[in-house]
């Protein structure tokens, strides 16, 4: 379909409402291409990814939106990223495998981080909120009203084919003080949130934008804007795990090249191998070498 991989803006014309649509299909595809996930965890992934991609779209920055789970269950950490330019990549790290969709079945009592960073690093924001009980797209209903303070509602949906997702959002009032009754607009949030919840997963995986817009939306004024592209994109470089390396240290890494014959190191996101020999290691940790080193996001 032609509005797969990418993201859809929407705003109603008449209320301070705003939503977005995303669906990954070969992104998703490549996203996963290297791991062996189960279902249930493959799924929840799928989830957060679409969810980094919405939450990215509602803001403007530059650098890259991470979206982490962390609990004592048997998946510990699921992490989501998308950049300013809605390159996505994630991972799960798990224990044993699980079939409940819950979140807390996964997670066990953990936390839902946010975290906003620009690319060199030097700016840095984090909303934290509990992990709740069921649904990934509740965890993330109770960080908007909470760190955003704007009253926001999500559906996700992903299986082995792709991953999508529909955001909702109430905007401040663009006429404060006026004396206006908001009375309109609270109802008009009220009916498009209980419009929303009509969307099927079904739905939400199989129409096209302008069909979900069509099915829920058809009685109000909607401007669309142009779709913007979505792709699979990681982030790791030869520098990059070169600096990790030197975070480790002299000692641990010319331990490894000993036992090993050389050091490699592979991509948790895409699985890509990286190799350093004698000489790479001798030269990383030259003075020179080592001074320059940063710090690896």
């Amino acid at each position: 379909m032609h509005d797969r991989d990418c993201l859809h803006r929407f705003i109603f014309e008449h209320y301070p409402i705003r939503g977005h649509l995303v669906h990954l299909d070969a992104a998703w595809r490549a996203l996963i291409e290297h791991s062996d996930y189960p279902e249930a965890i493959r799924d929840t992934l799928g989830e957060a990814v679409a969810a980094a991609v919405l939450l990215a779209a509602t803001i403007k920055f530059e650098g890259i939106l991470s979206l982490q789970l962390q609990g004592e269950g048997p998946v510990h950490l699921m992490l989501a990223q998308c950049t300013s330019g809605l390159g996505v990549r994630g991972l799960a790290r798990f224990s044993q495998d699980e079939q409940s969709r819950r979140i807390f079945d996964l997670m066990g009592t953990g936390n839902l981080t946010v975290t906003l960073e620009n690319d060199d690093g030097s700016q840095r924001y984090q909303g934290v909120v509990p992990l709740l009980e069921n649904r990934l797209a509740d965890s993330l209903q109770e960080y908007f009203e909470k760190s955003e303070q704007l009253p926001t509602r999500l559906w996700l949906q992903a299986d082995a084919h792709g991953a999508s997702g529909m955001l909702l959002q109430r905007l401040p009032d663009p006429k404060p003080g006026t004396g206006e009754s908001a009375e309109p607009v609270e109802d008009a949030w009220r009916r498009v949130q209980l419009i929303g919840e009509t969307l099927t997963p079904e739905e939400l995986r199989t129409l096209t934008d302008t069909q979900i817009l069509h099915r829920l939306f058809n009685e109000d004024d909607l401007r669309v804007f142009e779709p913007l592209p979505v792709y699979f994109r990681c982030r790791c470089s030869r520098e990059r795990v070169t600096a990790m390396l030197q975070g480790l240290g002299e000692t641990e890494t010319r331990g490894v090249l000993a036992e090993r014959g050389e050091v490699e190191v592979r991509c948790d996101f895409c699985n890509r191998a990286y190799s350093f020999d004698a000489v790479d290691v001798a030269q990383m940790f030259s003075p020179a070498v080592a001074g320059e080193s940063g710090s690896v996001h």
